[in-house]
């Protein structure tokens, strides 16, 4: 059996009115910030409880439209080490300066220990990024402690589409969420991206800043430093038809992680990453840490080479300080990151996936397992 390390899950159906939308969206000539965008943010600010919701041309613009509406610029704004380096370029094209920070090896995420280790004097606002949709079941104090020492929290969302805690949804603890829809997410558009907030100055700054700064869609009065954020009608019909799934989904990845979980407890020495029973995680990836001194390239070698499984990517292999790119904003030795970003693995997750898939990714997993134990590479 062969189980790809990502599958992307379009039904006849729903492929036949994108195209049928998209043949309408040609027609009439109105491809970008028209019906379907609106009718795409409507049912995206439902399915996560928030008041408003603007769609953006990436997860990326997202993230740097709302650090621009709070004004960072010239700030310090702190930034888990373990994320994409998206989320701290948006951080310097916002005008600020990223300051690196660990995490929590329960949870990939930062908690209020690790920002306070990572303040300054000019720090603003402090970005939380739900690693593999899991959002931190402590992130009640990370709220307390930022609102306590009035600090911006911002939600990097990009993993974590229909994810809650509690009752909560991923995108309202903070000030604003941003969420990606690149086609490796749980909803895609191709690409895109929304903020959600519950403020309405950092939806209307965000409506300005998407559309190159501009007072309004038909004039050209530019009261912002803005860009060509927009999200096309072609990718807001794309991203709205797949949103009507995210139920459906979440529930296939769920059963999905319930095979896993219960296979993984019976391993020596893996650990795997805890949702509490009454939160909602989308798995977008299912992270794993093999015990250490477990080689991952040869693991990742084995599997996909001997059983016909490829794993998908990781959430990250290197962390950000210790890429050339950030070297100037390089501080203290981050040890947890190091550590989880250097060992962990994440198993291929459908939302799509049989039964007969997971049990095969996990039966090879722990054969592979074995194998290196007993080529001596564990």
């Amino acid at each position: 059996m062969h189980v790809p390390a990502a599958r992307i899950v379009f039904s006849p159906e729903d492929r036949a009115e994108i195209a049928s939308a998209t043949t309408e969206i040609l027609s009439t000539g109105a491809m970008t910030l028209g019906a379907h965008t609106d009718e795409f943010e409507a049912a995206f600010a439902a399915a996560h409880r928030a008041p408003f919701a603007v769609a953006v041309s990436s997860g990326t613009a997202a993230l740097e439209i709302i650090l621009r509406s709070l004004g960072v610029q010239g700030a310090d704004v702190v930034v888990p080490t373990n994320t994409f380096a998206a989320t701290a370029f948006a951080v310097l094209r916002a005008g600020a300066n990223p300051v690196f920070a660990d995490v929590s090896p329960d949870t990939l995420a930062l908690t209020a220990r690790d920002v306070e280790a990572a303040l300054t004097p000019s720090t603003r606002a402090v970005i939380l990024v739900h690693v593999g949709g899991l959002i931190p079941p402590d992130i009640a104090e990370l709220v307390a402690f930022c609102a306590d020492r009035g600090l911006l929290l911002v939600e990097d969302a990009a993993h974590a589409h229909g994810c809650r805690h509690g009752e909560t949804y991923a995108g309202s603890f903070g000030v604003a969420g941003a969420f990606s829809f690149y086609p490796t997410k749980l909803i895609t558009s191709g690409e895109g991206g929304m903020i959600v907030t519950a403020d309405p100055a950092i939806h209307e700054a965000a409506l300005v800043y998407r559309d190159q700064g501009k007072a309004g869609f038909l004039g050209n009065t530019h009261i912002k430093q803005g860009y060509a954020w927009r999200l096309s009608e072609m990718h807001a019909v794309t991203g709205k038809v797949h949103l009507r799934h995210l139920d459906e989904f979440l529930a296939v990845r769920a059963a999905v992680a319930a095979r896993y979980d219960a296979a993984l407890d019976a391993l020596d020495g893996v650990i795997r990453l805890r949702v509490p029973a009454d939160d909602v995680c989308n798995y977008y990836k299912y992270i794993v840490l093999p015990r250490p001194g477990v080689d991952r390239a040869r693991l990742k070698k084995e599997l996909k080479e001997r059983y016909g499984v490829s794993l998908s990517g990781e959430v990250y292999e290197a962390p950000l300080h210790q890429q050339p790119v950030f070297s100037d904003y390089v501080g203290r030795s981050l040890p947890v990151a190091e550590d989880l970003c250097a060992r962990h693995v994440c198993l291929p997750i459908h939302s799509d996936m049989t039964d007969a898939e997971a049990d095969h990714v996990v039966t090879s997993f722990a054969a592979a397992l074995a194998s290196l134990d007993l080529d001596g590479c564990a």
